[in-house]
C-alpha cells in the first residue's frame, strides 16, 4: 500500500535456517520503482507540511501551487497520486481534473481531492459526478494514508 508499503520480502539464499551470522532467513529488499506524486496545493505552508510528510512515506513529491503548473506536470511526467485541492487560483481543482481527463485520462482514478469547504455546492456535485474521493480539511494524517492505499490498490485493480 502507498501509505504503509512494505518493501517486498525475499527468502535469503538457503545456508542454515538463520542465514549468515545468526542473520533471519528472511530479509527486506526495497522496491525499484518509486511512488511518484503530485501535491496541488496553493497554501505554501500546508503545500510544505504535505510534501514533507508524503516524504516521509516514500513518495517523490511534485508541489505545485495552482492547477497551470500542474498541467504542465502531467504532461511531464505520469503519477501515482495526485492530491488535489479544489479552491486554487488560476485553475481550480475541478477544471484541473477536466483538463487531465482530457489529457492523460489514466490519472484520473489516482486523484484524491482535499477541500475546506464541506458544504459547498458546486464541489459536491463535480465531485458525485466524477465518482471523486475528498478529504476535508483540516484532516487527519492517518486518513491521507488510508486513500493512498485506497488509490495504490484501485491503481492496481484497474491495471
Amino acid at each position: 500500500m502507498i501509505a504503509v508499503q512494505e518493501p517486498l520480502a525475499t527468502k535469503a539464499p538457503a545456508r542454515s535456517p538463520m542465514g549468515k551470522a545468526g542473520a533471519p532467513a528472511l530479509r527486506v529488499e526495497p522496491s525499484s520503482h518509486r511512488r511518484k506524486a503530485l501535491l496541488l496545493e496553493d497554501d505554501e505552508s500546508f503545500r510544505e507540511i504535505m510534501g514533507a510528510f508524503l516524504g516521509e512515506q516514500g513518495l517523490e513529491v511534485v508541489p505545485v501551487q495552482n492547477g497551470v503548473e500542474g498541467v504542465h506536470e502531467v504532461l511531464a511526467s505520469d503519477f501515482d497520486a495526485i492530491l488535489c485541492d479544489m479552491n486554487m487560483p488560476t485553475l481550480p481543482g475541478d477544471m484541473f481534473y477536466r483538463a487531465v481527463e482530457r489529457m492523460r485520462p489514466h490519472l484520473c482514478d489516482r486523484f484524491i481531492f482535499m477541500t475546506g469547504y464541506r458544504g459547498n455546492a458546486k464541489v459536491n456535485e463535480f465531485m458525485k459526478s466524477v465518482d471523486g474521493i475528498a478529504l476535508i480539511k483540516p484532516f487527519h494524517m492517518e486518513d491521507l494514508q488510508e486513500l493512498l492505499a485506497f488509490v495504490e490498490l484501485r491503481t492496481l485493480l484497474l491495471s
